[in-house]
């Protein structure tokens, strides 16, 4: 049997937020839609499922995020997920210039939960909370390893 990731997907609060964040750090909108029916109950298993959607691509076209934000029922707020909370919580991106990732990030109010590491001079990574909550990581390679 074949399988590969897709995507993944993060509910939030606000799906232009979410794109525009994402999108400045370099991602592509590849598609938007708003869903709804007895079809999006079925997947995903909530009656009355309605939300708008976004998909993005990462530049080298192996990475996805699709994002959601539910018109009905109303989404449900939640406590930050912490980084040593059990389940899926971060979104990782290999970067060229860390500097540059979070110049961005900043723009958007975003910022590093407690500054930037260096990881036995290989990478230097760290990570913040962007739109929704979301954890994301940015880690710069320094050297091969």
């Amino acid at each position: 049997m074949a399988i590969k990731l897709d995507n993944v997907g993060i509910a939030v609060r606000d799906i232009e937020e979410a794109i525009s964040f994402f999108t400045e750090l370099g991602l592509t909108v590849l598609g938007r839609d708003t869903v709804s029916g007895e079809w999006a109950d079925t997947a995903v298993g909530l009656d009355g499922n309605h939300a708008k959607i976004a998909v993005l691509q990462t530049p080298d076209g192996n990475g996805r995020l699709e994002f959601f934000e539910y018109i009905h029922p109303d989404a449900i707020e939640t406590a930050p997920t912490l980084p040593n909370d059990v389940g899926m919580h971060r979104v990782a991106f290999s970067v060229d210039d860390i500097d540059e990732s979070l110049s961005i990030a900043a723009k958007h109010g975003y910022f590093p939960l407690r500054g930037v590491a260096t990881y036995q001079d290989f990478y230097k990574l760290t990570y913040l909370r962007g739109p929704s909550g979301i954890l994301v990581m940015f880690a710069q390679q320094l050297r091969p390893m």
